[in-house]
């Protein structure tokens, strides 16, 4: 009772709780746990550890992914003159955040083992079995431990990514951009820019220069260039047209100026009143023609 107190909390230390000891015995030599516990190391081992060890390499195979996607990317953004004479390189570190170094330091943990040390211990178990409930979701913890795990095992956040605008002459750096504070829009949109122009170029299997008719590379840009400036919107389509896109540009008419430089056709939606849209298809020539006839109709005239 004093080396167990838990299983022997309900019977006595009197002479008359002999037999119920005696009882206790029996189930312990009838269950044979020596046996069983060479069957928990053997399950420990080809089921739980295994598939911890399959689970940290299905991560660890998404980290170099991702590493090798922006080593891609990067020879992508040589290839773009981002000012006079500079590139842009994309730079990645592992990311400093507590829950995720502390979730990675604990796989590696369980996973290693040293020479006297066994690897299929009751401990080790433990150990499992704290990550796995909380990847479960604990009871009373549900909502937190599933915050926690959409966030340690997403591998893009395993990640801090800055951009180094580089000399292309000696690839000295020009300046560092750790985030995108203190930039103006029209700066922040054009580093927007490049890093989408190199990550389409990647998505799509591009080759600068290479215009292989056959190869798909429609893109669709939503709400494009509406609060950025004439320099930015600019040069994003000059990036868009040596990538030879196909692009279909949803956009107010304030840039219209600019985008009919390198379009093709302009489809004109119209929603009088909020009722009823109108679609008008226009040749980019005739959109030309009929943005003279207006210009030329004086001011103060009532139009159709």
């Amino acid at each position: 009772k004093t080396d167990y107190p838990t299983e022997t909390q309900e019977v006595d230390t009197s002479i008359n709780a002999l037999a119920e000891f005696g009882i206790m015995l029996a189930d312990l030599q009838t269950e044979d746990l020596p046996r069983h516990e060479a069957r928990f190391r053997e399950m420990l081992r080809e089921e739980t550890i295994q598939g911890v060890a399959m689970f940290r390499a299905q991560l660890d195979r998404e980290q170099k992914e991702i590493s090798d996607k922006i080593d891609t990317i990067n020879r992508s953004l040589k290839q773009i003159e981002y000012n006079p004479g500079t590139f842009i390189r994309l730079v990645q570190d592992i990311a400093q955040d507590v829950e995720i170094r502390e979730f990675r330091q604990d796989m590696k943990q369980l996973l290693s083992h040293s020479m006297d040390e066994e690897l299929y211990t009751e401990e080790k178990f433990l150990q499992v079995k704290a990550i796995i409930d909380r990847l479960n979701g604990r009871e009373g913890f549900s909502d937190q431990d599933r915050r926690w795990t959409r966030k340690v095992t997403d591998v893009r956040n395993w990640f801090l990514f800055s951009a180094s605008e580089r000399w292309l002459e000696d690839d000295n750096e020009r300046e560092f951009y750790s985030d995108t504070a203190g930039k103006s829009g029209g700066q922040k949109e054009k580093l927007a820019y490049t890093i989408l122009a190199s990550a389409l170029a990647y998505q799509f299997g591009l080759e600068w220069g290479n215009a292989r008719s056959r190869s798909f590379r429609f893109v669709v840009i939503d709400e494009a260039f509406g609060r950025g400036s004439d320099e930015s919107t600019r040069y994003a389509l000059e990036l868009f047209r040596k990538l030879n896109l196909q692009l279909l540009i949803v956009t107010p008419l304030q840039k219209i100026h600019i985008i009919e430089d390198y379009i093709n056709a302009v489809h004109y939606v119209h929603n009088e009143g909020g009722k009823r849209s109108v679609l008008s298809n226009l040749s980019v020539e005739e959109y030309q023609a009929r943005k003279k006839e207006f210009q030329a109709i004086p001011a103060g005239t009532n139009t159709p």
